[in-house]
């Protein structure tokens, strides 16, 4: 049986959509919220299963992938999250990159040799990595308009990953996948299918406009802190709104607070985009915080440690 597990953001999808472009498979998709990483807890292998694994924290996974592989699974892990120790394992093939400038879909892409570019530098603006988005894309001489609608794809994808439970996405990651995965290209994807893409890019454009208007809860020169309301649009548009705090103010380091359905914070933060870094130790300081050195976050603060997190972050990015 193949089982592919898959971060339910735009990193996660379109690097699994090279790899099906690549090999096309009848596989059981597993994934869900951006924020649902612990998601090698929800399989069972029996040998000579092949697994394959995207843009989830290898670290915040161990215990289950080392079930995984004692039981003869095959496993391909490629992710760019904190990793831990990567055990030495003859069925586990890792391909792991924490540096800032990478993404999972990048490290596809590499793997691939480039076979399906357009998709992973969908995937790099999607998770705002631009530079690395517009080096990947110099050999295909794209124009920038078709840049732009790369560019636009990638963070509507990212955008419908956020939410607090499936029914605040607009389409649940699996069905998007399946979505896309019939398209070589994305452009492709945006002409045939274009009544899905209108719908993720008229509700990223409703909810980003709602979010422009949150005053800052904390401001200094270093960081900048937002607290959106208790709503679905909110949770939707926590992540993608720190992207876009962070290229409007490059030099400062922004966290944007929304609240879970258990009534505490979930937490976006993004490191400065002139220093990517610390966003993932000051994160991990927390008991649900994890991520990556220029983008993470935390599920579940209390409500009570909010003055405890902005003095850490403050401390952090001073």
């Amino acid at each position: 049986m193949r089982i592919d597990v898959f971060n339910g953001d735009a990193d996660g999808i379109c690097a699994l959509v090279q790899l099906h472009l690549a090999e096309p498979r009848q596989a059981k998709l597993v994934t869900g919220i951006k924020r649902d990483i612990q998601l090698l807890q929800q399989i069972t292998v029996e040998s000579g299963d092949e697994v394959t694994v995207l843009d989830i924290s290898m670290d915040k996974n161990r215990t289950a992938l080392d079930q995984i592989l004692a039981k003869g699974a095959k496993v391909l892990y490629v992710d760019h999250h904190q990793a831990g120790d990567i055990p030495s394992h003859p069925n586990l093939h890792a391909i792991i990159d924490t540096d800032a400038n990478v993404c999972t879909s990048l490290l596809v892409n590499n793997y691939l040799q480039g076979k399906f570019s357009e998709w992973a530098i969908t995937a790099a603006f999607g998770d705002n990595l631009i530079d690395s988005a517009n080096k990947t894309a110099q050999p295909l001489g794209l124009s920038e308009v078709e840049l732009k609608k790369l560019n636009d794809l990638g963070v509507c994808i990212n955008y419908n990953g956020y939410g607090g439970s499936l029914a605040d996405l607009h389409f649940a990651p699996d069905a998007l996948f399946k979505e896309l995965v019939p398209f070589a290209s994305p452009f492709q994807f945006m002409q045939e299918n274009a009544d899905i893409y209108n719908k993720l890019l008229a509700g990223y454009d409703d909810d980003m406009a709602q979010a422009l208007h949150t005053p800052t809860e904390y401001e200094s020169d270093a960081v900048a802190v937002y607290i959106l309301p208790d709503e679905a649009w909110a949770r939707r548009i926590s992540g993608v709104f720190g992207n876009e705090l962070a290229n409007q103010k490059p030099d400062r380091a922004h966290a944007v607070f929304s609240f879970t359905e258990k009534g505490d914070y979930q937490i976006s933060v993004r490191a400065p985009l002139t220093n990517k870094t610390g966003a993932d130790e000051l994160c991990s300081q927390f008991p649900t915080g994890g991520g990556r050195k220029s983008a993470a976050g935390i599920n579940h603060l209390p409500l009570d440690q909010l003055a405890v997190f902005i003095t850490a972050f403050e401390e952090k990015y001073r």
